[in-house]
């Protein structure tokens, strides 16, 4: 995968909340590549066992099976553990829309928990997922980390004092703290039969069953879509950052600007399909623009995003065909 200029002291211990999803799976793999030990913390609420099958046969790995919302299995899964890759939430706008007591209980009180345990049990660096949607009406372009507006959804609002709360925990307690602005992460293990499902498979699979998917609005809002690659590298190089990059935040992204019409045109460009797509009403919660200015995290974690959208795209979509 390309991350053998990232290394670790030999003995390392990981641990990744939500190790089950598609990012924690992922992180997890790189991090057993890598020759690292890793324990995965998942309640399969969202995460899938099939993610981790291949796994369960490494020395290296192991799985608390547990929830974060109960704080005596996150103490237990924190015990000798060097750092924490928090990425355990429940995502998803609307989700949250529909049912926003689940979400602040998982991603509010579940991160809180986290905290303290990793607090109590000394471990050296707490790197945890926020969102691009803390953006909220922020009309401004490129998004930049210190200039946000008023959230715009339930989920906008966990994430937002999830960032209020690593930095409270790094200022008071001295837990060292890292929020990563996630920016459209897309690839390999993204789900594409959940109702909450992102955009990139649900294009992919509709149109390898020949089906129109469908765009909610015009197709004219913009994304800054994110390979999973870069976004293991963002984690990695955040667990080695100096000290003057904890307590902050920073976004990850491609640093770019794709429509949502011309990501779907290119799909269907790689796929060889020529479906006319649907259009519905547009998503409540969702932030029209996006696009990262991704310097603070070039200056202060060395993140640079080595797989463009497009090599992305063709990388996701061949996993696809193979797996769907």
């Amino acid at each position: 995968m390309g991350f053998e200029n990232i290394s670790f002291p030999k003995d390392s211990l990981f641990l990744v909340t939500g190790g089950a999803g598609f990012i924690g799976s992922n992180i997890t793999e790189a991090l057993l590549d890598m020759g690292y030990r890793v324990r995965v913390l998942d309640n399969f609420a969202t995460g899938k066992k099939d993610n981790i099958a291949n796994f369960v046969q490494n020395s290296n790995f192991q799985l608390i099976e547990g929830d974060i919302r109960d704080s005596d299995t996150c103490n237990e899964a924190c015990k000798n553990v060097d750092y924490v890759l928090h990425q355990g939430a429940l995502g998803s706008v609307p989700r949250s829309i529909n049912d926003p007591r689940t979400s602040n209980d998982v991603n509010i009180t579940g991160m809180l928990n986290m905290m303290i345990a990793a607090r109590d049990n000394g471990v050296k660096r707490f790197v945890y997922a926020s969102s691009s949607s803390v953006y909220g009406d922020e009309v401004n372009l490129p998004k930049i980390e210190d200039r946000v507006g008023k959230p715009l959804s339930p989920y906008a609002i966990t994430k937002k004092v999830n960032e209020l709360y690593g930095r409270n925990f790094f200022e008071i307690y001295g837990l060292e703290t890292i929020g990563l602005r996630y920016f459209n992460v897309f690839g390999r293990r993204q789900n594409p039969n959940s109702v909450y499902a992102a955009v990139i498979p649900v294009f992919v699979k509709s149109l390898i069953n020949n089906t129109a998917p469908t765009i909610n609005g015009d197709g004219r809002q913009s994304r800054d879509f994110t390979y999973i690659d870069n976004v293991i590298r963002a984690n990695l190089r955040a667990c080695l950052a100096g000290k003057e990059a904890c307590g902050e935040i920073f976004n990850i992204a491609t640093g770019g600007r794709v429509f949502l019409i011309d990501l779907y045109n290119s799909i269907c460009k790689l796929l060889e399909k020529d479906i006319e797509p649907l259009y519905g009403p547009d998503r409540k919660g969702d932030v029209k623009h996006s696009n990262a200015d991704i310097s603070k995290a070039r200056e202060y974690l060395g993140y640079y995003p080595e797989i463009s959208v497009d090599e992305g795209l063709k990388r996701c979509i061949q996993w696809y065909k193979e797996n769907l």
